[in-house]
């Protein structure tokens, strides 16, 4: 009998892909060939068609975060067809238009994860990550969607309502159900006064979604020339930010209020804006604020300062048939792969109205 050292490890299947990725915070993607698992019998085989570019793509890619694991191949609003399905698959077949968000698994089996809220998994790493997610069981990274396909457990898939424009339907894998998630948790409808603050990848479709859920939606910018979008979206009224008039004017005025924007900034001129009881929720930032949050402000009048991420399974499905239903959709620009070095740029120069989404199907890296 041999020793330990005589025992021939068989390697997993893999199959080939390529995409764009990141070396280090300071260096541009670049093509990147790698391997990804061959699909198992409960997997999905996805040939990439859009793949949405999200600010936290761009907060990934440059170590923002301080968590990146090298190389960094982003993505994770990823639509595309199902090219093979597992022999234990029930829920797609060759062919189906599918969508993948920001997570590809969980433990599945925490108190989270039983309600259909895996993004607050508990297990002992929490989600596994579409892209930058460390967690496998055999050690290596994840891979997202600046790529050529993509392999998934079904439970992770996501499928598109017939009709839908498959570019426009990406960024609702994330900005869709980022923004919908607090407010189906926060039950925001008929009778409430919204504000949705930052008008961008997430806070466009945050309006049209509170619009259709039955509030009145006011939009609060720092950017003036986007108050026609605002209203085209479904705001009644733009309130900019800068404008201290008009935010004194509006003072305790809102039952909730969404933020979306991405970056460390001051909250404290928007918590003003909420009614006694009334609810902010932070969706847009996971770094800490600009400055620190007046507690007599939130004490003085019982308000709430509350976050969300991302959301579930469930809740992504939910809201990419309710999108179909009442006809909301994200306003992108096409680009090609290869450009997504300049898109980046451009997001962060707020130049985009309002998602890049890479043309995968018409750029194959």
């Amino acid at each position: 009998m041999g020793n330990d050292d005589d025992v021939e490890t068989i390697a997993a299947p893999t199959i080939t892909s390529s995409g764009f990725a990141a070396s280090d915070a300071k260096s541009p993607l670049k093509p990147y060939e790698f391997e990804r698992r061959a699909p198992g019998p409960y997997d999905v085989l996805i040939d990439i068609a859009y793949c949405g570019v999200c600010h936290s793509d761009i907060h990934q890619a440059r170590d923002e975060w301080h968590n990146t694991v090298w190389p960094c191949l982003p993505g994770h609003e990823i639509v595309g067809h199902v090219t093979q399905a597992g022999e234990h698959v029930t829920k797609f077949k060759a062919g189906d238009a599918v969508g993948v968000g920001c997570m590809v698994d969980s433990c599945r089996n925490c108190t989270a994860c039983q309600a259909g809220l895996e993004q607050y998994c508990e297990g002992p790493h929490g989600f596994l990550a579409t892209y930058n997610g460390p967690f496998k069981a055999d050690g290596s990274n994840t891979f997202g969607g600046y790529s050529r396909n993509v392999v998934v457990h079904e439970d992770f898939v996501l499928r598109i309502p017939a009709g839908m424009d498959l570019a426009s339907t990406a960024p609702l894998l994330c900005s869709g159900v980022t923004t919908f998630s607090p407010l189906r948790h926060w039950k925001i409808g008929a009778g409430h006064k919204v504000a949705i603050v930052g008008i961008g990848g997430l806070g466009h479709v945050a309006i049209q979604i509170a619009k259709a859920l039955g509030a009145e939606v006011v939009a609060v910018t720092t950017s003036p020339e986007k108050t026609e979008d605002a209203k085209h979206f479904g705001a009644s009224d733009v309130i900019v930010s800068t404008d201290h008039a008009a935010m004194e004017k509006h003072a305790r005025s809102f039952d909730y209020l969404l933020s979306t924007i991405p970056d460390p900034h001051d909250i404290n001129p928007y918590v003003q804006l909420l009614k006694r009881d009334g609810i902010m929720t932070i969706v847009g930032m996971l770094a800490p604020m600009a400055a620190p949050i007046a507690t007599g402000e939130i004490a003085f009048a019982r308000r709430s300062v509350s976050g969300s991420l991302i959301g579930g399974i469930a809740e992504t499905q939910e809201i990419l048939d309710f999108c179909s239903e009442h006809g909301i959709r994200s306003h992108v620009q096409p680009i090609r792969l290869e450009e997504i070095n300049d898109a980046f740029d451009r997001v962060v120069k707020k130049q985009v109205r309002y998602r890049f989404v890479i043309d995968l199907a018409g750029t194959k890296p």
